[in-house]
C-alpha cells in the first residue's frame, strides 16, 4: 500500500507539472521526503502530510482515503491480517470485556481510549490512530455491512471512559446502534459470575466462504487463531457467553440505565464543591465556616 500511495503521488505530481522540490515546498517538507514517499522508502507518511498532499495536488481526498491502508502496514502481521479479514467478514461476533468495541466507539471515546497507550509518541500519532479507527467503522453503514453481534461485559457500561459527558454520548451511540437491523447487542451482567472468556476480549469472524477465524485480545497483545479445531472452541465459548447474557431488550434497558446514571453523576457536585456551597449557605445564615467537619453557631457551642 505504501508503494501504491507513492505511485499515486508521483502520477498526480507529474500531471500537475510539479517537481519534487516544488511539491515539498507546498506541503512544508524537504524534497527528499517526497522522494521517499514516491519510492515507498523511509518513514510512512503521516495523516497530516497525506492531507497536505491531497490539497496541494487537488486529489479530492484520494490520498487521505488511501492513508489508513498505508498506516495499517505498521501493525504486527497478525493484527494486520485480522483487520483485513474483518473487512471481508459477513458476520462478526464479539465479546467485549473492558471497552466498547472499536466498530461502535464514538470519536471522543476512541480518543480517550487510544490516548492511554504506552507506545503513543504524541498528539499527531493519536489523531492518526483515531482517524484509522473511525475509517474502519464506515463498513457498518455500507451495503455489504456484516451482521454484528456484540456481548458487552457489564464492566464496559460502568467504567466512565473520558468522563461523564463522553461516556453518556458513547452509551447513546450503543442505543442507536442496537436499533439497526444488522446489529444485535447483549450485556453479560456481573451476577453471571465466571465464564470461559474471563480476562480478555474475543471476536469470531465468519468469512464469505463460510470459514471462521477467531481473535483474542488482552491489554497489550492479541492472537489470531485460524486452526479450525481451536476456532471451534472459541466459537463455542462465545455461544455460551451469548446464552448467559441478558436478552436484547433487557440489555438495552441496562444500557439506558447506565446512560441515565452518567447524567445523574454529571449533575452531582464534587465533594469540594459541596463543601464550598455548604460554607456559603452557612455564612448567609449567620454562621461561620466549616472546619474539620464541625460548625460554629452564633450564641451557641460547637456541634458535630
Amino acid at each position: 500500500m505504501a508503494a501504491l500511495f507513492g505511485a499515486r503521488v508521483r502520477r498526480l505530481r507529474t500531471a500537475a507539472g510539479l517537481t519534487q522540490a516544488e511539491l515539498g515546498a507546498r506541503t512544508h517538507v524537504v524534497s527528499t521526503r517526497i522522494t521517499q514517499i514516491e519510492r515507498a522508502s523511509g518513514a510512512r507518511p503521516t495523516l497530516a502530510l497525506a492531507r497536505a498532499l491531497d490539497t496541494a495536488l487537488g486529489a479530492d481526498d484520494l490520498l487521505v482515503d488511501l492513508w489508513p491502508y498505508v498506516y495499517r502496514e505498521a501493525f504486527p502481521d497478525w493484527s494486520r491480517k485480522f483487520i483485513t479479514l474483518a473487512e471481508r467478514a459477513v458476520s462478526v461476533r464479539e465479546y467485549a470485556a473492558h471497552l466498547v468495541p472499536g466498530l461502535l466507539q464514538t470519536e471522543a471515546y476512541a480518543r480517550a481510549v487510544l490516548s492511554v497507550g504506552v507506545t503513543l509518541s504524541g498528539d499527531e500519532q493519536l489523531e492518526e490512530r483515531v482517524s484509522a479507527r473511525m475509517a474502519r467503522q464506515q463498513r457498518l453503514g455500507s451495503p455489504d455491512a456484516p451482521e454484528l453481534w456484540v456481548v458487552l461485559d457489564e464492566a464496559v457500561l460502568k467504567r466512565p471512559i473520558g468522563g461523564d459527558d463522553v461516556m453518556r454520548a458513547q452509551l447513546g451511540r450503543l442505543v442507536d446502534a442496537a436499533a439497526e437491523r444488522h446489529i444485535k447487542m447483549q450485556v453479560l451482567p456481573f451476577a453471571q459470575g465466571e465464564h470461559d472468556a474471563m480476562g480478555g476480549s474475543l471476536t469470531v469472524l465468519t468469512l464469505p466462504d463460510g470459514s471462521e477465524v477467531a481473535y483474542t485480545e488482552g491489554a497489550h497483545n492479541g492472537q489470531l487463531v485460524e486452526d479450525p479445531a481451536e476456532v471451534e472452541r472459541f466459537s463455542l465459548a462465545y455461544d455460551r457467553l451469548r446464552a448467559d447474557a441478558l436478552p436484547t431488550i433487557m440489555s438495552l434497558d441496562m444500557i439506558r440505565s447506565a446512560m441515565e446514571g452518567c447524567h445523574r453523576e454529571a449533575n452531582v457536585p464534587s465533594r469540594s464543591e459541596r463543601r464550598r456551597l455548604a460554607q456559603e449557605q452557612l455564612q448567609q445564615s449567620g454562621g461561620r465556616q466549616l472546619r474539620g467537619g464541625r460548625r460554629r453557631v452564633h450564641g451557641g457551642r460547637s456541634r458535630s
